[in-house]
């Protein structure tokens, strides 16, 4: 590398959530700061989120909504840097935001004023941003040297903000994880989280006529007959590949080759009481209009066809259901079992599970405890949040914390 070079406190790599706001700490604090970013513009995700109005927090994220290898690990930065913290900034910058369901902030107008705020912040604490400039090398020396496309730079000190590889449309890319391994810090296995799942093709000819159609379920992964993680209760979209909305994309963070997609059509629901209690009221009626009275049309279609498969006579009246008729209807409605071919994959993947292992970093600082002066944020980090403001919040904390000790 040149000799020559421009001289920082801190540089940070990646202009995401994370790393910008990592840098307005640091420069609050009084630090020269450097903001990489590979791609022509600072906070592209941002923008994208909450259907282009940023879900920017979770009121109530805890250390219990996030996974990793260790769950313990992401407690001392969400608890020094809460939800509240950020809303007091995003306030000061008097952005409208609403409370969409309980807990769930987004902008009232747009993500672009996240990102105006970040910008302005940014500017406010002197830090400089360089956009569509590339990092060639990095070199962990006193002081740290970054080889980029518009020349060297060096620092005392060197954030790695990079993402993870979901949506590579967006410029995501590996490269956080490169920089671990090239300084021989452990990585955690990484997969596409928070994304849809595709269906085989017998069953997605089955499911893809209802592409669009959408429910209120409750969703869980099971392997056996034991739940991997929570069940979830929100809408579930068909899709033209396979099943997809809110609550499949929580449970697919959590799902395993082989294991199975269990969905409760009728979630709250006690459905052998449900179906007792119309035998007693209306015993003439037929069960496949007492279905279409809970779900939308084409849905319950499909639902009468699967009872219909299992031969629980369609066209009888509910008088008519034997007791272990009845017990199908039950299982089919409450725990209806799919084998999943895969997921969509980065392609359209909200966030990327694995990734730094946290044993290498300290919780505190995000400090890499065998590369001084090397910290790890964001979602190149072993932490992933549920769907729902969590992932930003863990930017949040993540580059608070870093912000503090850089």
């Amino acid at each position: 590398m040149s000799p020559t070079a421009e001289h920082f406190d801190v540089i940070v790599i990646g202009g995401g959530a994370a790393g910008l706001f990592c840098a307005i700490t640091a420069g609050e604090r009084g630090r020269r700061v450097l903001v990489i970013e590979h791609a022509n513009r600072v906070g592209k995700k941002i923008l994208m989120s909450g259907g282009g109005r940023c879900n920017f927090t979770h009121l109530e994220a805890t250390p219990a909504q996030y996974l990793s290898a260790n769950p313990h690990f992401c407690k001392s930065a969400l608890a020094r840097f809460t939800p509240w913290h950020f809303l007091e900034r995003v306030n000061r910058h008097d952005i409208a935001w609403h409370e969409k369901t309980p807990g769930q902030l987004f902008c009232n107008h747009s993500s672009k004023d996240i990102v105006a705020m970040l910008l302005a912040d940014a500017a406010a604490a002197g830090v400089t941003i360089r956009t569509g400039c590339s990092v060639v090398q990095v070199e962990h020396a006193d002081p740290i040297r970054v080889a980029t496309g518009q020349g060297l730079v060096t620092a005392n000190r060197l954030v790695v903000a990079t993402g993870g590889l979901s949506i590579p449309k967006m410029g995501a890319s590996d490269f956080g994880y490169r920089l671990a391994a090239q300084w021989g810090l452990p990585l955690q296995p990484r997969r596409a989280g928070l994304v849809p799942f595709t269906l085989h093709p017998p069953v997605l000819a089955q499911w893809s006529p209802l592409a669009g159609t959408s429910a209120e379920v409750e969703a869980v992964i099971q392997a056996g007959d034991q739940n991997i993680g929570p069940a979830f209760r929100n809408h579930m979209l068909v899709t033209h590949r396979g099943l997809s909305g809110p609550a499949l994309l929580q449970v697919s963070s959590f799902w395993q080759d082989g294991a199975e997609l269990v969905i409760n059509w009728m979630p709250g629901a006690a459905i052998l009481e449900w179906l007792e209690q119309a035998r007693a009221q209306t015993p003439r009626r037929k069960l496949k209009t007492l279905i279409a009275d809970r779900l939308p049309l084409r849905l319950a279609e499909r639902l009468e066809q699967v009872l219909a498969d299992a031969a629980v006579p369609m066209d009888g009246t509910i008088a008519d259901l034997s007791r272990q008729q009845m017990g199908q209807v039950e299982q089919l409605l409450g725990s209806m079992r799919f084998q999943p071919s895969g997921t969509e994959g980065y392609r359209t993947a909200e966030v990327t599970l694995g990734g730094v292992d946290t044993t290498a970093l300290s919780s505190k600082t995000l400090e890499a405890r065998s590369v001084p002066g090397v910290h790890f944020i964001g979602e190149v980090v072993d932490v992933t949040g549920w769907l729902g403001g969590y992932n930003f919040q863990w930017a949040w904390a993540s580059g608070w914390a870093a912000g503090q000790a850089v």
